[in-house]
């Protein structure tokens, strides 16, 4: 935990699709690297170094410019045990922190719920996009689910009083008979209700919001708008989720074209976010996690990669101790899963530091075990 007078806020950034790791960190100094990506390596020249082994993808210039100050942990080899190359079931591992078994209780949901035992704060979370991520989901847990916030809310049309009123009271009806009574009834009454009072709420942030940084006009760079307006409002909020929609960093062909794109908007999007925090004197209280479901084979399919296994995944803030964490996994055949990078560094490690060290939470409890704990959150 860091000394901030603010409790401390995560934001999560979910790059669906599985961006190929290997050219994301590049071992551009390794000639196997060379022998399995004939069309597809980056010049070495062309690398952004981070030390004479690796480097950043040259689309990512806007984090290297973060990572250069310090504010980047860069969590190589990072995956889960008996790697699954299945995008959904893949993200549901993710989601959930359970490799073995498939459970509806997402690991951020359980961390919601400890952060607001008693539903003082409709807001504790809100996500950005279609639908609520299954990290998020769990009994009890309100999650404001925002697909545009300039629009968000039941207050639309020369009637909208109207409407919250009959909306509110339309939720109430369906769901309080529908399977009866008791605690299951009280829940999804009272977690609907909450949604639509969370959207009133949630509608006043753009307009007490003023900033001189300029996003870009991409879906992803406004979802990061919107988190910055939800957390300059002081709304209380705890956790922040979005992410690109799904398949987006799927390259099984014309890789080389896209993946630097990808990479330059998601990055300029992370960098100007930053920004926008440092200029409202906000950026000490939040952390951003960045991760994927997979990584992608280590032999080019031509112009694309196939899906993978072990991957890379990022820590960005003021928070972050910056630097390479994790071991690189080997290019050695003999060393390789089937054909990709084998992972060595289990994601429920960086779980349990952002829970423990950052967010100050039981992690045992939330992800059922305990898991070593980097040390990229500063004392």
């Amino acid at each position: 935990m860091t000394d901030n007078k603010k409790d401390p806020v995560l934001v999560v950034l979910q790059l669906s699709g599985a961006y190929d790791a290997l050219n994301t960190v590049i071992p551009y100094n390794d000639p196997l690297y060379m022998e399995y990506r004939p069309v597809l390596k980056v010049e070495p020249e062309d690398v952004l170094a981070i030390d004479d082994e690796v480097g950043f993808n040259p689309g990512m210039a806007p984090l290297k410019e973060l990572y250069d100050e310090g504010k980047v942990a860069v969590l190589q080899g990072i995956g889960y045990p008996n790697p699954i190359r299945s995008h959904f079931r893949s993200m549901d591992i993710w989601h959930t922190a359970e490799p073995e078994k498939v459970i509806t209780e997402g690991w951020l949901g359980k961390a919601i719920r400890d952060l607001d035992p008693n539903h003082e704060n409709i807001l504790t979370a809100v996500n950005f996009g279609r639908g609520l991520p299954r990290a998020l989901a769990a009994p009890g847990v309100s999650v404001a689910s925002v697909g545009n916030l300039d629009t968000y809310g039941v207050l639309t049309g020369i009637d909208g009083e109207d409407q919250r009123a009959q909306a509110l009271d339309i939720f109430a009806k369906t769901y309080s008979p529908l399977i009866g009574t008791g605690a299951v009834n009280d829940y999804l009454s009272q977690t609907g209700l909450d949604a639509l009072k969370g959207a009133d709420i949630l509608t006043t942030a753009p307009e007490i919001y003023e900033s001189t940084q300029e996003y870009g006009r991409d879906l992803f760079a406004q979802w990061l708008k919107n988190i910055a307006q939800v957390h300059l409002a002081d709304f209380g909020t705890r956790v922040l989720y979005t992410g690109l929609n799904p398949g987006t960093f799927d390259t099984h062909a014309n890789q080389g074209t896209m993946m630097p794109k990808l990479w330059n908007e998601v990055t300029s999007a992370v960098n100007t976010f930053y920004k926008d925090l440092k200029e409202h004197d906000a950026n000490q209280e939040v952390v951003i996690l960045m991760f994927t479901e997979f990584g992608r084979r280590v032999q080019e399919n031509g112009s694309g990669t196939d899906h993978g296994s072990g991957g890379v995944a990022f820590v960005v803030g003021d928070a972050v101790e910056g630097g390479l964490y994790g071991e690189y996994p080997s290019l050695e055949y003999g060393k390789l899963d089937e054909g990709d990078l084998q992972w060595n560094n289990d994601f429920r490690c960086t779980y349990a530091t952002l829970l423990e060290q950052w967010m100050g939470l039981d992690s045992k409890a939330i992800l059922g075990g305990t898991y070593e704990q980097f040390d990229f959150i500063k004392k």
